[in-house]
């Protein structure tokens, strides 16, 4: 970046840069990138700079999300820089970025899965909609928060249990106990999950013995039990073969019909094909966020161009 003593004009005789390091550092500040106000809302109606103005933002979905000037830190490391970011209601939203972007660290901070580790710290908000509850903040349970917004993680992770008792977890969580009424629940989440035909004659069986795809639905079924609104998923193919990859994307266009869905991804043709607005994100900052046709197509930043055509990443 331009350095506070540098000549005015001496800029401009400088090389055009030509690492992504480089042209992260001549990018505008956040606030440029994304339109945010002093307060961390967006102008155009509360889009970021690109997807639209104020007089087509009655086209878009709802919110059921905003994050707000968020900042995370592990320890002293600053993870997450500034971040703004709408998360449109039963709509697929992809996070996508290098290796160490921080698309996982955000996408865990929906949930306050960071509060299981020792030296983590939020600055700003989300709000959840439609009360406008702030996820991170410290009047909100994180038990709570989890109920309200599950997560499906990279590597499938079921209990060591049966396939019921998993399903289970969750109403028992909310205070249910009776068995018709937890039979009830089990089978619409597995039927949620794609699963219930393949496993309901074998409910009591562990839910380990499953098949990776299989136990990848499980864990669906799992997070669907406590009917969240918003359900996180982080790489949730990246373990799977190509044909239980297909059933988990096609899960998760059904399931956006009912729920909105957050997912981070480095499978570029996967982004493009199951969701319907894409974050770029690099080094801990938001680079870019349009709808995804836009930003594989034609992109805002130069950055995000690099990126999907893999010049770097």
């Amino acid at each position: 970046m331009v350095n506070a003593s540098t000549p005015a004009g001496s800029e401009s005789s400088r090389p055009a840069p030509s690492t992504p390091q480089q042209r992260l550092d001549t990018l505008p500040s956040m606030q440029q990138r994304t339109g945010s106000n002093a307060r961390g809302g967006h102008d155009s109606g509360g889009l970021p700079k690109g997807e639209g103005s104020a007089s087509d933002a009655s086209q878009l979905p709802a919110r059921k999300a905003l994050v707000q000037d968020l900042n995370f830190f592990y320890g002293s490391f600053q993870a997450l820089k500034n971040i703004n970011l709408p998360v449109y209601d039963k709509r697929i939203t992809a996070l996508i970025g290098p290796s160490g972007c921080g698309k996982s660290t955000l996408l865990r901070c929906f949930n306050r899965m960071h509060d299981l580790y020792r030296d983590s710290r939020y600055e700003g908000r989300i709000l959840l909609s439609p009360e406008g509850v702030n996820l991170i903040g410290p009047e909100m349970d994180p038990i709570a928060a989890r109920l309200r917004v599950g997560m499906v993680f990279q590597k499938p992770n079921p209990f060591p249990k049966s396939i019921f008792e998993n399903v289970a977890y969750g109403p028992r969580l909310r205070g249910m106990s009776k068995k018709s009424d937890l039979e009830a629940e089990v089978e619409k989440a597995l039927r949620g999950a794609a699963l219930w035909e393949e496993t309901k004659d074998r409910l009591q069986s562990n839910a380990m013995k499953l098949s990776g795809g299989q136990q990848q639905r499980v864990c669906i079924a799992r997070a669907l039990a406590t009917t969240p609104e918003v359900v996180l998923f982080d790489e949730p193919t990246s373990a799977l073969d190509p044909i239980a990859t297909q059933r988990i994307e096609e899960l998760m266009r059904e399931l956006c019909e009912r729920m909105t869905i957050v997912v981070v991804t480095h499978n570029m043709h996967q982004a493009s094909r199951v969701s319907h607005f894409t974050a770029f994100m690099y080094l801990g900052e938001l680079v870019e966020f349009n709808p995804t046709s836009k930003v594989f197509q034609n992109p805002d930043k130069k950055l995000t161009e690099d990126y999907i055509t893999g010049r770097f990443g």
